[in-house]
């Protein structure tokens, strides 16, 4: 499994951030990235200063949202669209954005993805990814 660090995954974002403005090459998940940038423009000035980003603490106590947390969850809400892993995400998502939209249903799953990892961290097993895609599927009939 891929695990990279606070540092490598802000670099990625900067770097992927810099290489679309210049209009350069981008690899398969760099254009994911790029896509999800773009639709996250309130989020260019951190992305503008690789060096500022990797020095920046987040504290959601002060009422700071981590950007490179957020866009990490829309890659990864992304790539289990696509394998369809767990079971029945993507058709939970599909229902879900039929309804609200597509980045608007990322964000959703993203408080479902949320809570999962919040249970499992605390509850000390494995996460739940039927209670995950259920949560879904619940944000999709409201």
């Amino acid at each position: 499994m891929f695990n990279p660090t606070r540092d490598e995954v802000r670099r990625f974002f900067c770097d992927t951030w810099r290489k679309a403005q210049a209009g350069d090459l981008l690899t398969p998940l760099e254009a994911i990235a790029r896509d999800w940038l773009l639709q996250h423009p309130e989020y260019e000035a951190e992305l503008s200063d690789a060096d500022a980003a990797q020095a920046t603490d987040y504290d959601i106590g002060k009422g700071q949202s981590n950007p490179f947390l957020h866009l990490s969850m829309h890659l990864s809400i992304a790539e289990q669209i696509s394998i369809d892993q767990p079971p029945g995400i993507r058709a939970a998502f599909l229902q879900l954005a039929n309804r609200v939209g597509e980045h608007d249903a990322h964000h959703e799953i993203m408080e479902c993805l949320g809570e999962m990892l919040w249970t499992a961290q605390r509850s000390g097993l494995p996460p739940d990814g039927e209670a995950y895609v259920d949560c879904v599927r619940r944000r999709a009939q409201r």
